[in-house]
């Protein structure tokens, strides 16, 4: 197709002037709408622009710049991508025109997007785009007319954007379209007609913008191991990296620390580091090219190879001073790194950091002698007795934390890797030490966790873990699937039944840095079991603190457990006028109720490990609560009666009024499932599902199953959809929760040949980050990518299954997820604020250590490379140390001082002349900006308090274990552990 034709025909579309009494909502849809069409319009025109200012005069007969077929190569699918584009917005100009009528555009995104050869031109772009720019490169580089050409061409358009700026639009395009599809689903109805077409539109964005960043993430990965392997050389190393189960899963540029013995940087220099599935790779780093080409289109470094190892042969290096549990360990860690070194030598941290703390302690350790002497004294002194001293020794007690803080903050962006050596002359194994500078905190956290899951992915019970479609996981490596970290054995007696799990989180102040990167989701476990042979429950509570769960408390029942539910605090709006309700709801701990087979609620409180029963419900017809929801302001608990018993909670309070049941009829059949969405909840009873409305209690049912002996046993929602499973059959369906249509269903036995059609149905379901997991009465695990943002969670893949099964039914399915604290994303805590503010904002402080161990020189813009930095500024050797008392001339007894007494001048107590020993600034320091570090720092602009780290993991319990494919499997009861990389959310 010629070029010229690609011109659009018309003129863009405009909306008509805004007619008079509309509504606010339906001013802010106009003017989403209006920037739809200016995007549009724009885009269009940069896609007319490459074709008409670039490919069009490179490809004139006369035109000798560069070969046709490279100049097709390089602008490959554009012309189908402006065609697309064209023929949506004709039908967007259509769609405007009757815009005051209809106010619909969600189903025209729909059908303009969801079309195959839409994601057929974009990914052939994208899988493109990478091989387009090194065309670009090379011809820029041998040919001066085509650089000559693109400069031109740069400098006389009238934005002055780059052919690079122009061709990286299509890849931004999605994005921008999802952007502009939220706005406008937040100013629409839940009536409105547009509602479900806009959700239904962000599923298709969603989905498309999906796939079109995997793809980009393997044509870059590929990318970069291309010009790794290229700039490396070397047959073996090129053989090593083209293997087809090798994948790079992290690549950064870390600047590599060298110590010195007294804490000096004695070299600092660049390096890239690759992490491969199963291999680590460092590398040189050579950014120089050509000044004319990098400004025009970007130019990949060129790398020669420090070291490759083995990754399993690699150990993150960590000592223990972060959570500060162990002294014993930092000081012999302290007293190595000062006293075994030897120039070049890299120690484990900034040696003089730990010097610096060691002087206090043992300064502490004297006055503390030099207070026991001060009690012995006969006489009374102002300035000398046990008040003073021990002010002294709690003075010099905060100087040690500040130190211990300061030691801290040095290893948030520090990445220590203990890698093999060349082995020494007797062939015995060495490991070498090597330091990283990350980034940012953010950055080691990721280092950390990826080396962490690697290990894991190379487990074999990862290779495979999991079997999909062969379109969907030929590129995948095992670590983009979920992990099985461990699998135990839970409560001892077999003949109990797994009924449920909660997670029930709590952030542990004592785990370090790299132990809470590493480790499950913190908090604790609360696995519930009975029936079988026995009349009592019991529930098991695990500890998630670490890599592995630990069983720390177990607590018996009279009646076998049925149900679990974690209730989240409340969220006061006005924190000043509910501070006091804040403490009190902070000393219960989390709530959690337990429901059971007698018809009794348990309400516990937990803190940690400590448990207690603070509050115990029961309904009027004593029948067995079956599933548990809780609400803003109620409790509902569905009954194996047909009815749904609501407990009522007073405004501010966190527990319920043990008199304020009401029970609301459904039906005859048990109810199995609750769901709460909002200011409702959905409650299942055989194959209806009936909507409860907030604090009204009215009811809107629909049927969710044509049979009515499918009963609906489990219900979860995400964005805009809700899904159910059934007691019978293998398929689960997809409800509206607005507008309570069916929008799919899915047979998820013939999504895998491992289960027997006919004979399976659903025994558990959950989503979470983006899967739908399926657990299987056959003890098979099935999971579907579905949509994460506010669209619907329709299923588009055929889904993965699991290799690691149960021998039984899957009983449970739950999702633990907590946030790595804010602060440990800071650079700084209580160090920095003040200093910031006394520099007048000219200059960080590095990692906020000031300019301890050489920080702030590895900050600073000293060469690279280079042997022999600045030195550290001397600290002044003077400390005050400060009294608590406003002045010593409140203290009993006579000045202690070698000055004459001159009682006439003694300053009164009100006075604020400073007497001979009056220097009272209630704290101790070495500079006066001190005394406002303890206040708390405000959080900046663009600091890590916009950035959640987020650690998941998925627990499935059931009876036994088993590969798929098998025939061994135990028979007790037990959990698999699967964990997720860490996520980075706003």
């Amino acid at each position: 197709m010629d070029v010229s034709v690609c011109e659009l025909k018309h003129p863009p579309p405009q909306l008509c002037p805004m007619p008079e009494g509309l509504s606010s909502q339906q001013v802010v849809r106009r003017l989403i709408l209006s920037s739809i069409i200016q995007s549009e319009s724009s885009y269009l025109e940069s896609l007319k622009r490459i074709l008409q200012e670039y490919q069009m005069p490179l490809l004139e007969p006369q035109n000798l710049t560069l070969n046709p077929k490279k100049v097709r190569q390089i602008f490959y699918r554009l012309q189908e991508i402006h065609q697309c584009h064209s023929m949506f917005q004709i039908a967007l100009a259509s769609r405007i025109a009757e815009w005051d009528h209809s106010e619909r555009i969600g189903d025209l995104f729909v059908a303009s997007f969801s079309k195959s050869m839409v994601l057929n031109v974009y990914s052939d772009y994208i899988n493109n785009f990478t091989n387009a720019m090194a065309l670009i490169k090379k011809a820029c580089m041998s040919k001066p007319a085509f650089l000559d050409f693109l400069k031109k061409k740069q400098a006389s358009s009238p934005d002055r954007i780059t052919l690079y700026g122009l061709m990286v639009k299509p890849i931004q395009r999605f994005p921008q379209f999802i952007l502009l599809l939220q706005d406008m689903l937040k100013n629409t109805p839940k009536a409105h007609t547009d509602r479900l077409p806009l959700q239904l539109a962000l599923t298709e964005l969603e989905t498309l913008a999906e796939k079109l960043n995997e793809q980009k993430r393997l044509a870059d990965q590929e990318a970069e191991i291309q010009q790794l392997a290229h700039s490396v050389g070397g047959r073996s190393f090129n053989k090593l990296l083209t293997l087809e189960q090798r994948q790079l899963i992290q690549c950064e540029l870390l600047t590599e620390i060298v110590y010195g013995d007294k804490g000096q940087v004695l070299k600092s220099k660049q390096r890239k580091v690759f992490l491969l599935n199963d291999t680590l790779i460092c590398a040189n780093v050579n950014l120089k090219g050509p000044p004319d080409i990098s400004s025009l289109v970007p130019v990949g470094p060129k790398y020669t190879m420090k070291w490759c190892v083995p990754l399993l042969q690699t150990q993150v290096v960590e000592v223990r001073q972060e959570g500060l549990q162990s002294r014993d360990n930092i000081i012999t860690a302290r007293r190595h790194s000062s006293t075994s070194g030897t120039s070049g030598k890299v120690f484990l941290g900034p040696p003089i950091l730990y010097q610096e703390l060691e002087e206090l302690e043992h300064d502490l350790a004297v006055v503390e002698k030099v207070s026991q002497l001060v009690g012995t004294l006969h006489g009374t002194y102002q300035n000398l007795n046990t008040t003073v001293s021990k002010d002294w020794c709690l003075a010099l007690q905060r100087l040690i934390r500040l130190k211990e803080e300061e030691i801290q903050n040095a290893n948030k962006c520090r990445l220590r890797l203990s890698v093999p050596g060349k082995p020494d002359k007797s062939g015995r194994p060495v490991s070498i030490s090597v330091v990283f500078n990350t980034p940012s905190p953010l950055s080691k956290i990721s280092w950390v966790n990826s080396l962490h899951l690697a290990k894991i992915a190379q487990g074999q019970e990862n290779t495979p873990g999991w079997e999909c479609a062969e379109e969907d996981g030929k590129k995948k490596a095992s670590f983009s699937f979920p992990l099985l970290t461990c699998k135990l054995h839970v409560f001892k007696t077999n003949t109990v039944k797994l009924a449920a799990a909660l997670h029930s989180p709590s952030q542990s102040s004592l785990l370090g840095f790299c132990t809470t990167s590493t480790s499950l989701p913190q908090g604790y476990l609360w696995v519930a079991a009975g029936g079988g042979n026995f009349n009592h429950g019991q529930v098991e509570i695990f500890s998630l603190n670490r890599t592995t769960p630990r069983l720390v408390k177990t607590v018996p029942l009279r009646a076998p457990v049925l149900c679990l539910d974690y209730v989240k605090e409340l969220c006061p709006s006005k924190e000043a006028r509910e501070a006091e309700k804040v403490q009190t709801a902070a000393k219960i701990g989390n709530i959690i109720c337990v429901g059971l087979q007698d018809g009794s609620i348990y309400v516990y409180s937990s803190v940690d490990t400590a448990v207690q029963c603070l509050l115990t419900l029961v309904n009027p017809d004593s029948c067995p609560v079956l599933c548990l929801k809780h609400s803003l302001s109620f409790l509902f608990a569905g009954l194996a009666n047909g009815k749904v018993a609501v407990y009522h909670r007073k405004t501010g309070e966190r527990l319920w009024d043990v008199d304020s049941c009401r029970l609301v009829p459904l039906g005859s059949e048990p109810v199995c499932s609750l769901l709460t969405l909002e200011d409702t909840v959905w409650a299942s009873c055989a194959n209806q599902v009936t909507v409860i409305q907030g604090s009204s209690l009215n009811t809107q049912s629909f049927k969710a199953h044509s049979d009515p002996g499918c009963s609906v046993s489990h219900m979860v929602r995400s964005g805009g959809g809700v899904w159910m499973a059934f007691t019978q059959g293998s398929t689960i369906h997809l409800f509206h929760t607005e507008t309570l249509e069916p929008l799919q269903e899915v047979n998820i036995s013939t999504r895998t040949a491992h289960l027997t059609p006919g004979k399976v149905c659903v025994s558990s379901l959950l989503i979470c980050q983006g899967l739908l997991w399926v657990g299987t009465s056959q003890g098979i695990i099935i999971t579907f990518p579905v949509p994460t943002l506010e669209g619907i969670p329709k299923i588009t893949g055929k889904g993965m299954t699991s290799l690691n099964a149960h021998c039984g039914p899957v009983d449970f399915l739950v999702s633990t997820s907590s946030t790595l604290a804010s602060d440990m994303l800071r650079r700084d805590s209580i160090l920095n604020g003040s200093e910031e503010g006394a520099s007048g904002g000219g200059g960080g402080k590095g990692d906020g250590v000031g300019d301890e161990g050489g920080q702030r020189l590895e900050q600073s813009g000293y060469p690279q490379d280079s042997e022999a930095p600045p030195q550290r500024e001397e600290k002044p050797k003077c400390l005050l140390l400060q009294y608590r008392l406003h002045s010593t001339c409140q203290l009993p007894g006579k000045l202690l001082t070698a000055q004459p007494e001159q009682g006439s001048l003694r300053s009164s107590p009100d006075s604020l002349e400073h007497s001979p020993e009056d220097g009272s600034i209630y704290e101790v320091s070495e500079d006066p900006d001190v005394w406002v570090r303890g206040q708390p720092v405000e959080w900046k602009e663009g600091e890590a308090r916009r950035n959640k780290v987020t650690s998941t993991a998925i627990f499935s319990g059931g009876r036994g274990y088993r590969r798929i494919g098998s025939c061994s499997g135990s028979g007790e009861n037990t959990m698999l552990v699967w964990q997720l990389p860490l996520t980075l959310s706003q």
